[in-house]
């Protein structure tokens, strides 16, 4: 089947999701997968599809010579859709795009992530979809109409962290294809992590201290903590940094992603980096919000984290926040903030609970810090996502498909 991605515009983290799912595709097969989006260029690099692959839509912003107004109020646009202006010049050439697009490349399935819109738009052109359901709570009408209009729900993280307020159709419907950590190199040995930090810092005393971290004073003498954002929002997390500095005094810390001028003086080393996988399995801890791809790439490590969730609509990273507290793999900042009270002056409490597993600095022997350390669960055989895109080799029709692959995983029946 060919496939076609509808991959939202707000941070990258959208189109990372399609670039990890055509990964799993065979080489022929990921050739035809297209991904349509309004992020820029420079938005987001695929690694897994090429340019001719990508359809560039217009923008859906708000014009002056708008007839409507895309939230005009109760009684003047559709209860099934977020945003739908009147008179769009730019709704109107996306939509005509999508459907054009969508007929030349002859896409059997479409994959939206996310657009209550676009999905409208496929039911009504009579398109099949799959709709992409992010973390929160999602139960507003337009959501439920899209989740409704789909052949079938995509969770791109564990059931375990559903949210509980989610209708028991909406997670019938659902295939959980868990979290779908990004295809990285072998990871370095710590050695080599302290030779990459060494290139991130012109800092003589930093420089020092990194020299200083061989297997005997690693664990006794330097916290090491990394702070990751992402592109779709940091500035919760920036404003909490001074606090972080004043907590933990002694300790090495590092920024990834963006940071604000005014915060840069309570870090260590500030960067942007490829692969954050060796900084997530040398750290002895991790600060960072809840975005669904920073949140898989760090959930199989034992690394303790600790969690300061973005205000996103529908609460999706309070939501995942919650779940992952509620789990013990993470703590709040609160939470951390007064562990941290409670001991003084060590520079981190002294144990998370970290998948059901006590993870103490103690714990953690030199001997596993000079060799490659591996995730929690690093099988990425069989996964619940490849299981999935191995279906979409195996059958050409996509009424096949729904019929004997997709609804049975489900136990569901539609009425004929």
């Amino acid at each position: 089947m060919r496939i076609g991605y509808y991959a939202h515009h707000h941070g990258s983290g959208h189109c990372r999701q399609a670039d990890k799912l055509a990964a799993l595709l065979p080489p022929k097969l990921r050739s035809q997968m297209t991904v349509f989006t309004s992020l820029p260029n420079d938005g987001y690099h695929f690694s897994a599809i090429t340019d001719e692959q990508i359809v560039r839509l217009s923008a859906e912003d708000q014009l002056p010579e708008d007839v409507l107004l895309g939230r005009a109020g109760k009684y003047w646009q559709p209860s099934s859709l977020h945003y739908s202006p009147v008179g769009n010049r730019n709704v109107q050439t996306r939509s005509w795009q999508l459907l054009d697009e969508i007929h030349q490349r002859q896409i059997d399935l479409m994959i939206i992530d996310v657009s209550a819109e676009v999905a409208m738009l496929c039911r009504a052109a009579s398109v099949p979809y799959l709709y992409v359901r992010l973390a929160g709570e999602r139960d507003d009408m337009p959501h439920l109409n899209a989740f409704a209009g789909a052949l079938g729900l995509l969770a791109p993280y564990p059931k375990a962290l559903e949210a509980a307020a989610t209708p028991d159709w909406v997670r019938q419907k659902t295939l959980y294809l868990d979290f779908m950590p990004n295809k990285t190199d072998e990871l370095l040995t710590f050695t080599a992590f302290i030779n990459k930090l060494m290139t991130l810092t012109t800092s003589s005393s930093i420089h020092e201290r990194l020299s200083s971290l061989d297997n005997k004073q690693k664990i006794a003498d330097t916290t090491i903590i990394t702070v990751i954002k992402g592109y779709g929002g940091h500035d919760a997390i920036d404003a909490k940094l001074p606090e972080l500095r004043r907590a933990l005094p002694n300790a090495l810390i590092i920024s990834l992603g963006p940071i604000n001028d005014e915060a840069r003086h309570c870090v260590d080393i500030a960067a942007h980096v490829n692969d954050v996988t060796p900084f997530i399995a040398y750290s002895d801890l991790l600060l960072m919000a809840c975005g669904l791809n920073g949140i898989a790439q760090a959930y199989d490590y034992a690394t303790p984290l600790v969690v300061l969730p973005d205000e996103r609509p529908h609460r999706e990273q309070e939501v995942m926040a919650e779940a992952l507290i509620e789990q013990g793999r993470a703590l709040s900042w609160a939470q951390f903030m007064a562990q941290n009270s409670s001991l003084g002056s060590q520079d981190i409490p002294s144990f998370l609970s970290v998948n059901d597993k006590s993870i103490s600095n103690e714990s953690i022997s030199n001997e596993s810090i000079n060799t490659d350390k591996t995730a929690l669960t690093d099988n990425q055989d069989n996964t619940p996502a490849q299981k999935f895109m191995d279906s979409i080799v195996d059958y050409t029709s996509v009424k096949a498909w729904f019929e004997e692959w997709l609804l049975p995983q489900l136990g569901l029946k539609p009425e004929r």
